[in-house]
């Protein structure tokens, strides 16, 4: 009898209260980390791919702006759709057409099919991402939550600095004759491994009071990132025609329409895409404001980097890669101490982290006006690693923060908001570093376009650092 109910009562407790494991965990990065490596994994392939498929310049940047507009447009409804139907089943059906659509992507015979297999590619990762966050928050809590999250970020910020490494390795070793189409290719075994796991191992979540979808709010949203990242990412290279300035004066419109409807229907009892009464929690409000600049300097800088490397220093996709390996490698370590730093020092370690992340970049900027343009691993290495381990104390953290009050009822929409942040704000960070680099190389030179946008950057590092002071001291 005192072995029978415990066991019965163990059994209720699991059945109401899933429970992540460690391998499922290891799923559910696995499957995290996929979608950010394929937003920076084709920066160095893009000059290879351009030849092969004799791409222009701006259908060569519609590549990288089709994946990632689908993907900052539909993750929230994303979040929203795994709250309604269950997350297991929406994280399967994600990944298996990430999956279907990367093969797409390394087998399109010409460049306007890979543009429309990139944004499916987009459409699956925002069916996916957001059931990763909103797995960790319904199926853990406690200090496993908060280890879940802290090495959420960390697979987060080390597949956006890996994807680069990645993409440098692949193109070079033109594995059986694929060239570029290797970049695309390799996500399908490791899909195949995602799937067999998560079948395993990921406990289905979901809502205990599903949210139908709100039809108007996902429309008027989606526009809102259009109008904006469409003329900013296309600008440039199209050569600013009409329709971008026309797209820029509608965004201010179209988002104040998106959230006067929104209002709107929370008041009168509906359930919004994004409920405005989720910004009265002050640390997601505090941390997604956090999230914009960082992420526009973070992807920026990667983007400037990658071309700076090969078209002005010279470098190969390898060598160009590789001089990103100390960010990556001191992030990896660094991070994994965040959680205990964290719970020493409180959120003061991401106003930390901002302050090394300050010193790196400054230190990166000064290598490239003193040897370009021997610019290289040796040159780049001290900067690159400071600023890796600055990143390393904020990125985790703030994600931490972000979701650290919101309910598990909400999980979807949550993590759907603050990945939608950090996504749309990493396309703005290629679009106006990217262009402001790009105008100014023909101008001043590649050299001091480098410096000037780095400096653009550490006025976001410097940003970061005094918005982290207004953050709550603890996290819950």
């Amino acid at each position: 009898m005192s072995e029978t109910i415990p066991s019965s009562v163990k059994a209720r407790t699991a059945a109401a209260s899933p429970s992540l494991g460690g391998l499922g965990l290891f799923t559910v990065l696995l499957a995290a980390a996929l979608p950010l490596i394929d937003f920076f994994i084709v920066n160095v392939a893009l000059p290879t791919i351009g030849q092969d498929l004799a791409a222009s310049e701006s259908v060569l940047e519609l590549v990288v702006a089709g994946y990632g507009l689908a993907y900052a447009v539909l993750l929230v409804l994303g979040g929203r759709l795994g709250d309604l139907f269950g997350r297991r089943r929406l994280f399967l059906g994600g990944m298996a057409a990430f999956g279907l659509t990367s093969l797409a992507c390394g087998l399109a015979p010409s460049a306007w099919t890979l543009v429309a297999a990139r944004v499916a590619q987009g459409a699956a990762s925002a069916a996916m991402l957001p059931q990763v966050l909103a797995t960790i928050q319904a199926a853990t809590s406690g200090p496993r939550r908060a280890k879940a999250m802290g090495l959420y970020g960390a697979t987060a910020g080390l597949s956006m600095v890996a994807g680069q490494i990645l993409g440098g390795v692949l193109v070079a070793a033109d594995v059986a004759g694929t060239g570029w189409r290797s970049v695309f290719l390799v996500n399908v075994p490791v899909v195949l491994v995602g799937l067999l796991l998560a079948a395993r191992a990921v406990p289905e979540t979901r809502s205990q009071s599903p949210e139908p979808v709100d039809g108007p709010g996902t429309v008027l949203l989606g526009l809102s990132l259009l109008t904006l990242l469409a003329p900013l990412t296309e600008g440039r290279a199209a050569g600013w025609p009409l329709w971008t300035w026309l797209s820029l004066a509608a965004f201010p419109f179209v988002a104040g329409a998106f959230y006067a409807v929104e209002r709107r229907a929370d008041r009168q009892g509906r359930t919004p895409l994004v409920p405005p009464s989720l910004f009265a929690l002050t640390s997601l409000r505090r941390g997604l404001v956090m999230i914009v600049p960082f992420s526009i300097g973070f992807s920026g800088f990667m983007f400037v980097i990658a071309v700076a490397l090969q078209e002005g220093a010279g470098l190969g996709p390898v060598p160009a890669g590789l001089a990103l390996a100390p960010m990556a490698v001191v992030f990896f370590f660094v991070s994994l101490a965040g959680p205990r730093l964290v719970a020493r020092y409180g959120t003061r370690v991401v106003t930390a982290g901002a302050l090394i992340q300050g010193v790196g970049v400054a230190l990166i900027a000064l290598a490239a006006w003193r040897v370009w343009p021997d610019l290289g691993l040796v040159a780049l290495l001290p900067g690159a690693a400071i600023a890796g381990g600055g990143q390393a104390l904020q990125l985790p953290v703030i994600f931490r923060i972000v979701l650290a009050e919101v309910p598990a009822a909400r999980a979807g929409v949550g993590s759907g908001v603050m990945t939608t942040t950090q996504q749309s704000s990493l396309a703005l960070g290629v679009a106006t570093l990217g262009t402001l680099f790009l105008s100014l190389t023909t101008s001043t030179g590649m050299r001091n376009a480098l410096i000037t946008t780095l400096a653009v950057q550490l006025v976001g590092v410097v940003l970061t650092g005094l918005l982290s002071l207004r953050l709550p001291r603890t996290i819950g």
